[in-house]
């Protein structure tokens, strides 16, 4: 009796440990609104370096693999192509767990939480009806 106590015990602590770990939604959205404000500073000030570290593993690998060409070059070529621009005020921030969406007034960026923070995992994606997002820059 006494060993089920204590696991059941441990396991609600574990639990909230867990949560606690993650913060709450709102502390959640402030990271992810503070991130995607970065990166859309960045991108208004042709930071391309802070632009790339800004980029999740797989989406940066991808950006390269695209291009023929390192992260900045290709960064450095998507904004002056127009093929991504800043897109203005935050409209609204969803956090899933380990995932968020942010729209802007002329951009939706997805990101997901990494042990070093939260990266840009989708930047210049436009809705489309009954489809998936389009996105200039995305991972594989």
């Amino acid at each position: 009796m006494r060993g089920r106590r204590y696991g059941t015990g441990a396991t609600v602590l574990a639990v909230l440990a867990t949560v606690g770990a993650c913060g709450t939604l709102s502390e959640r959205r402030d990271e992810v609104t503070a991130e995607v404000t970065r990166f859309e500073r960045a991108l208004g000030t042709g930071e391309h370096e802070r632009l790339c570290s800004a980029l999740a593993p797989a989406t940066r690998e991808e950006l390269e693999q695209s291009a023929g060409s390192g992260c900045r070059e290709a960064i450095g070529d998507a904004v002056v192509e127009r093929e991504i621009a800043a897109g203005g005020a935050v409209r609204g921030v969803d956090v899933y767990g380990e995932r968020a969406r942010v729209v802007l007034e002329r951009d939706t960026v997805f990101l997901a939480r990494f042990p070093a923070g939260w990266r840009v995992t989708a930047a210049g994606c436009r809705p489309r009806p009954q489809r998936p997002y389009q996105c200039t820059i995305k991972g594989g």
